[in-house]
């Protein structure tokens, strides 16, 4: 391994200090960067930014644990459907050509950034919430929470079989280009699944979490057959990610409590679609050359 990449500890924090403040996995940050700034092949890049997101979810995922928020009985019926089509994803990105993962990782990124600037507002999730207490919750709710703190949360899961297939879609796009389960998990748990916000949240956390796990252990599996450069350049990149999204994700709470959430979510709408832009933009000149 080499120190050549000693300024992705400090990059590398504060992505993930925004990861964690937003909610989003880190991995939609780090593959169109090291795409970009530092020219990997878009294969490696997003293998590499998986590995490094697991560590930054791991805190998050513990956190939530602690709070008991996190529905595993829903996790698992999802994570049947998001974990195959991760490694699924896996595979079809080593055998796309570079130029048209770039191609559908710009796509996926205007889809990321739609997410946020058309996300609902804090008063729509409290409505949607009393909805859901309303309609699904009380005695005829069919799941229980009690969180840490002795609440009781109660809800009914509705479309079951329509969230499978749209966390598979989310799992494979994982697998794919690293990131988009997160997105499709927050619209189908909230507003389609009618699970309250909190329990979302935590839920879709996990199994982000496992899923980014499963697709990075396939994306690590390839990068050791490969062997040589590729492997080497993926360790000595980790090597400084890993503590830095660890500190990021401790910083990223902090963050949040200081920054209006739309504001953030705003910010990071036209963040997304600029990179997005960059990189389909890259694609087409390299077209014109």
């Amino acid at each position: 391994m080499t120190l050549e990449y000693w300024f992705m500890l400090p990059v590398a924090t504060v992505i993930a200090t925004i990861a964690m403040a937003s909610g989003i996995g880190g991995a939609t940050f780090f593959t169109p960067f090291l795409i970009l700034a530092l020219k990997l092949p878009p294969e490696v890049a997003i293998g590499t930014g998986l590995i490094t997101e697991v560590f930054g979810f791991a805190s998050g995922v513990y956190a939530y644990a602690r709070k008991k928020l996190i529905d595993f009985r829903l996790s698992l019926s999802l994570l049947a459907a998001t974990v195959p089509m991760a490694i699924l994803g896996t595979l079809l990105a080593g055998w796309i050509p570079s130029t048209l993962l770039k191609i559908v990782l710009g796509v996926g990124l205007i889809v990321v950034a739609l997410s946020f600037l058309k996300s609902p507002s804090h008063t729509e999730v409290e409505r949607a919430d009393e909805a859901i207490k309303k309609d699904y919750g009380g005695e005829k709710g069919e799941t229980k929470l009690i969180t840490a703190e002795g609440e009781v949360i109660t809800y009914t899961v509705c479309n079951r079989t329509e969230g499978g297939i749209i966390a598979g879609i989310g799992g494979l796009f994982v697998g794919l280009i690293s990131t988009g389960l997160g997105e499709l998990n927050g619209f189908f748990l909230l507003r389609r699944c009618r699970v309250p916000s909190r329990v979302s949240v935590a839920t879709s956390v996990f199994v982000v979490a496992i899923t980014a796990l499963s697709a990075s252990v396939g994306h690590f599996f390839r990068f050791v057959q490969a062997g040589g450069d590729v492997l080497f350049t993926v360790m000595s990149i980790v090597m400084f990610t890993v503590p830095g999204v660890i500190l990021g994700a401790q910083l990223g709470s902090r963050v949040a409590s200081r920054i209006p959430q739309r504001v953030l979510e705003i910010g990071l709408g036209v963040l997304f679609t600029l990179v997005a832009v960059l990189t389909l933009s890259e694609v087409m000149l390299s077209y014109a050359r």
